[in-house]
């Protein structure tokens, strides 16, 4: 299983509780009218990862000790909150960009560059609120009513849609502070090392997680599909409910995509 998108860490969420959803995901075809060639995508994807991303996310794993992967992870986490911090101001969400902005200001000063997430750490013992927002430009987009499009997979970024895909190249292009406000960093010296251990770093998280998906389809490409378009869904209808006080309804017996 590749990592997919820096987003896409919010998918597991539900990805973490497949068993209730097994064998039981079911979206209507018209949302993946590319699928002979989306499967074609995802098989090579899923090639890729068993071969080389996650041999090196377990490598990874191994030899870099616990409290240098938190590090790691809190850093680009920081870095992700300047994306999450800008969305919100598109939508109008101005007590949202406030506390995902503090954060930022937070973690960079006090936390070390973002290293440690004391924002967090201030929210669990406080009243004040300045847990992790959840907002990308694919939401920014359905909150001004752009239908997602069809359903994409991405080569190594995995599940995506039409509107996300071009969420995530304005994400990745003009906000993220890596590639947008430090323009002079050297593609090959700066960015691509860091990218790629942005990319390993993700992966590294998911790797507990990867029985979970096996086991909770015959269909893994259907399963990943119809739960990723219902997550998408559910952001944008719940206002990117933060992914620390997010609770998923399991109710119904099936994921149902609507219109």
């Amino acid at each position: 299983m590749v990592v997919y998108s820096l987003y896409f860490r919010k998918f597991f969420v539900i990805l973490s509780l497949g068993s209730a959803l097994s064998g039981c995901a079911t979206t209507d075809n018209r949302h993946d009218p590319l699928e002979s060639m989306n499967r074609a995508i995802f098989s090579f994807n899923e090639k890729l990862d068993e071969i080389v991303v996650e041999p090196v996310a377990r490598g990874y794993q191994r030899f870099l000790p616990p409290p240098l992967r938190m590090i790691v992870g809190n850093f680009f986490s920081n870095l992700d909150d300047v994306v999450i911090a800008a969305n919100s101001l598109l939508q109008l969400k101005f007590m949202d960009a406030m506390a995902s902005t503090t954060r930022v200001v937070i973690n960079t000063t006090f936390g070390m560059l973002g290293a440690i997430d004391l924002a967090s750490d201030i929210t669990q013992v406080s009243d004040i609120d300045i847990n992790k927002r959840n907002e990308d430009f694919g939401q920014t987009l359905g909150f001004y009513g752009v239908g997602s499009g069809p359903y994409l997979v991405l080569p190594i970024l995995g599940p995506s849609t039409v509107r996300d895909a071009v969420g995530l190249g304005v994400d990745s292009t003009f906000i993220h502070p890596a590639r947008a406000i430090y323009t002079g960093f050297d593609l090959l010296t700066v960015r691509t090392p860091v990218a790629t251990m942005e990319f390993i770093d993700r992966r590294e998280q998911l790797l507990d997680l990867d029985k979970t998906l096996e086991e909770a389809s015959l269909d893994k490409y259907e399963f990943v599909r119809d739960a990723y378009l219902q997550r998408r869904d559910s952001l944008i209808q719940n206002n990117g409910t933060s992914s620390a006080e997010e609770s998923v309804d399991f109710d119904d017996e099936e994921i149902i995509i609507d219109d």
